[in-house]
């Protein structure tokens, strides 16, 4: 009996996180007033700055998802470099270098995770004074 209800509890608890994730998903993929999803956006700008990306930044935003759980890498990673792109095509940028690659990451990062976000960047030994307005 104990049993029973001790894997009824599981089901439930599983489906309910697993259906807040999908519908999370299912927000970012509705369009919005200009026909485009956040998803839409995100793929837009990397697709549209894939040239202008070094090899050594490339690099450094690997190292900077690191901590992300793997599970959730993939989305993080699109999700940083679509904002890097945002700022490279707002900004006419030539190439990405590493000032637009931290900007990007601290700005597509949530205000929860900046305690993360600073402890990486301090180990990295990236000064963060000229991005302190960013957090």
């Amino acid at each position: 009996m104990w049993f029973i209800l001790f894997w009824i509890m599981f089901m439930v608890v599983s489906f309910a996180i697993g259906g807040f994730f999908m519908f999370r998903k299912f927000l970012k993929r509705l369009p919005k007033e200009d026909g485009k999803s956040d998803m839409d956006w995100e793929e837009y700008y990397v697709n549209q700055t894939k040239n202008l990306w070094n090899p050594e930044e490339k690099i450094l935003l690997e190292e900077l998802v690191s901590p992300v759980p793997e599970l959730f890498r993939d989305v993080a990673r699109q999700k940083i470099a679509g904002k890097i792109g945002e700022l490279a095509l707002k900004e006419k940028a030539k190439t990405i270098n590493q000032e637009l690659v931290i900007r990007g990451y601290i700005m597509a990062t949530p205000k929860r995770d900046h305690k993360f976000l600073i402890k990486k960047l301090n180990e990295m030994n990236i000064d963060i004074k000229p991005y302190q307005h960013l957090f």
